[in-house]
């Protein structure tokens, strides 16, 4: 079955007239990149205890075979785990590398993918451990996944991760050590990477990602999608932010034999409230 970016009404409607998604006819996927929103007791009717089954059930719905979620502390991760026991969880915490601070988990179909290989890096000039990078405000992890599609044999690494927020040095360094990580642990598979960068499409940083001069240099799956839903933005501070100010700054990043079908960005509310602060964005494609 083809994969639609639409609103629930008509997507509850094609699924009724259509089925479920069948591997053995579909070999695209659908990843998400999610930043979820720490679970902040100061953002009163936006506390995660309100958000929580909407988060779960819109990763569900929109049939995300892959996740790369953001900002996720330990009980965050324990609800999100509890809703959605068809998927895989992989990460540890930044500060500690255990349970202390906040997760970058990567979440993927079980049923669908055998995990080949996994694990957490912090971006920093020691990233096999705990470690605060460069001018970072905060320390920083990727969590990675090299998987292998069940039906198809076919291995994809799956990398995730939070640039930093205030160091510049950080952001430009992270990305750096996040290309030799991809370089090292792809083993030559396709990549996807996703994200929050903490930075517009047209800042230094994403062309840093981007360059195409840069033999290792990714591609904007917003870029190269044969079709692009939703608005040009994706945080947008529960909505609190005026349009005209919200920026894009999450992500899904390609590289290799990969064809990119669609990409959209999902900032579809519930009785005016929204799955987080910022809105999740996905992309389909296929690995050739």
């Amino acid at each position: 079955m083809k994969k639609f970016l639409v609103i629930p009404a008509v997507a509850l409607a094609l699924a009724s007239c259509q089925g479920g998604k069948n591997n053995d006819v579909d070999p695209s996927f659908n990843v998400m990149s999610f930043n979820i929103r720490y679970d902040n007791p100061e953002d009163s009717l936006d506390n995660w205890k309100y958000r929580k089954d909407r988060a779960a059930n819109a990763i569900r719905f929109y049939d995300a075979d892959i996740v790369g979620t953001q900002e996720v502390l330990h009980n965050q991760l324990q609800d999100l785990k509890a809703r959605l026991p068809q998927y895989t969880a992989i990460g540890v915490a930044r500060e500690d590398g255990k349970e202390d601070g906040e997760y970058n988990v990567l979440f993927f179909k079980t049923d669908r993918f055998d995990n080949l290989e996994s694990g957490t890096f912090w971006l920093s000039e020691t990233p096999e451990e705990p470690s605060l990078g460069w001018d970072g405000a905060c320390r920083r992890v990727a969590t990675w996944a090299r998987l292998r599609d069940r039906e198809s044999g076919k291995e994809l690494l799956a990398l995730n991760t939070h640039l930093d927020h205030v160091g510049k040095v950080a952001r430009r360094e992270g990305i750096n050590l996040m290309f030799q990580k991809v370089n090292e642990l792809s083993q030559g598979a396709p990549v996807v990477v996703t994200g929050d960068f903490n930075s517009n499409p047209e800042s230094d940083v994403i062309a840093h990602v981007t360059n195409p001069d840069d033999p290792n240099h990714l591609t904007n799956t917003r870029e190269v999608a044969e079709v692009v839903y939703g608005p040009s933005w994706s945080w947008h501070d529960f909505g609190n932010l005026p349009y005209q100010y919200r920026p894009l700054i999450d992500y899904i990043f390609v590289r290799g034999d990969i064809d990119v079908t669609r990409f959209g960005v999902l900032a579809e509310t519930e009785n005016e409230q929204f799955l987080s602060d910022h809105a999740p964005v996905l992309a389909t494609f296929t690995v050739k």
